[in-house]
């Protein structure tokens, strides 16, 4: 657990929080503790610290203290607006726990949570391994998923009372999950009434985080329970490790079930991808300011030019989540999906025609990123499920980076004239 001290911004968690509180020899940057295992003064202490009665490390797929690094700082930073709910601006206690990779974390949190019987309240277009892990795993082990859509208190609140009244011949609710914005469509889902709902019937909320991040949005604030992130996309930010995490002020949860699930399941981070991410989280605030204001202007770009049929990025004022995306973020983010007049072929062909945007999959590194959903991302998800939720066969998403916007704009502008879309 962490507490923030209240006076603390964006940046200066990014750069200070969970630093220098382990460290004997006062490293002015957190080290790698490299180490599989850790050694015991005596046979004493070793089984002390086995039986609970002692604090210390033992081996670091359960505990590692370069992994508690930045468990404390994403923590930190998920919990910045937590000060400010009560009006009183004393600190608050807030969880984090690192895993080997986003759908470690946004798996496990919902095996911990979930029992045979249960079911999972969640909306349509989400991220495609999030999507296949709720359409194969989640039924293997007795575990239902409804999609609804999420757009309304009444609709949301008379879905969950439908669920209820089912009993067990239609499963008993067992949590609601979002994502918001979705992975790559954009959509919005309105945080607080969604959680202002599933309270109402006594149900946790998790949400997923990694498009927004913490420095636009804050989950817990708006009465999410578990936030979970794929440390991979903005939060490293430079496209060199794979990570997850999962943040709480259920810290009991955090240190007890969950803890539990990633000690035997075996997902936990490594202590060099920990340490890598640290560097990353160090300038994440000042970062993200340059991903939301050169995303803007190629949204604005885009949406002007005559080839693209449809420009999908919450900071357009013509966006249909424009207005929630003002009440509920503090920036529009780094990523856009647009189509193309010319569709599945014209949208390879600008693809293949880029040269400064690189052609790959994941997001929110430094260098702007162009992917094709359908055929990457999403193959996994059936087309009529996709297309049913905006992921159409010509969307074309842009993790737009940290180049000179002019330089992005001058090769978009390039590949769609060479393209011939």
């Amino acid at each position: 657990m962490i507490q923030l001290p209240v006076s603390y911004g964006p940046s200066s968690h990014a750069i200070h929080a969970g630093e220098g509180s382990d460290d004997v020899a006062r490293a002015h940057v957190a080290p790698i503790y490299q180490t599989s295992a850790f050694g015991f003064a005596s046979a004493e202490e070793g089984r002390r610290q086995f039986a609970g009665e002692a604090k210390g490390y033992i081996y670091s797929r359960w505990h590692n203290p370069t992994i508690e690094v930045v468990e404390r700082k994403v923590a930190a930073l998920e919990a910045m607006d937590l000060r400010t709910r009560s009006g009183d601006g004393e600190p608050v206690s807030v969880a984090g726990m690192a895993f080997s990779s986003g759908m470690a974390a946004i798996s496990s949190v919902l095996y911990a949570l979930l029992r045979p019987g249960d079911v999972v309240i969640t909306h349509g277009g989400l991220y495609g391994g999030t999507t296949e892990l709720f359409q194969t795993l989640l039924p293997q082990m007795g575990v239902d998923v409804r999609w609804v859509p999420m757009q309304s208190a009444e609709q949301l609140d008379a879905d969950i009372r439908g669920l209820a009244a089912a009993g067990a011949s239609g499963g008993r609710p067992g949590l609601v999950y979002i994502e918001t914005p979705t992975n790559p469509a954009l959509d919005l889902r309105d945080i607080a009434m969604v959680a202002e709902v599933a309270h109402a019937h006594g149900l946790k909320l998790v949400a997923d985080n990694t498009f927004a991040t913490p420095i636009l949005q804050q989950p817990l604030a708006l009465g999410v329970d578990f936030v979970v992130h794929s440390t991979t996309k903005y939060l490293n930010g430079h496209g060199t490790i794979i990570g997850g995490m999962v943040v709480s002020p259920h810290g009991e949860f955090i240190s007890g079930d969950l803890w539990h699930h990633r000690k035997l399941r075996g997902g936990n981070a490594s202590p060099f991808d920990a340490w890598i991410l640290n560097q990353g989280l160090k300038t994440l605030a000042l970062r993200m300011e340059r991903h939301c204001s050169n995303a803007l202007a190629v949204a604005r770009w885009l949406e002007a030019r005559h080839e693209i049929s449809a420009v999908r990025y919450p900071g357009l004022e013509s966006d249909p989540y424009h207005g929630l995306a003002r009440k509920q973020m503090k920036g529009f983010g780094g990523m856009i999906a647009f189509e193309l007049q010319g569709g599945l072929q014209a949208g390879a062909a600008l693809m293949d025609a880029v040269r400064l945007c690189s052609l790959a999959v994941s997001l929110g590194t430094v260098d702007t990123l162009i992917s094709h959903p359908a055929s990457m991302t999403h193959s996994m998800v059936p087309a009529e499920e996709r297309i049913k939720h905006g992921i159409t066969d010509g969307l074309v998403r842009l993790s737009v980076g940290l180049e000179d916007v002019d330089d992005i704009l001058d090769d978009l502008d390039r590949a769609l004239k060479r393209s011939g879309a």
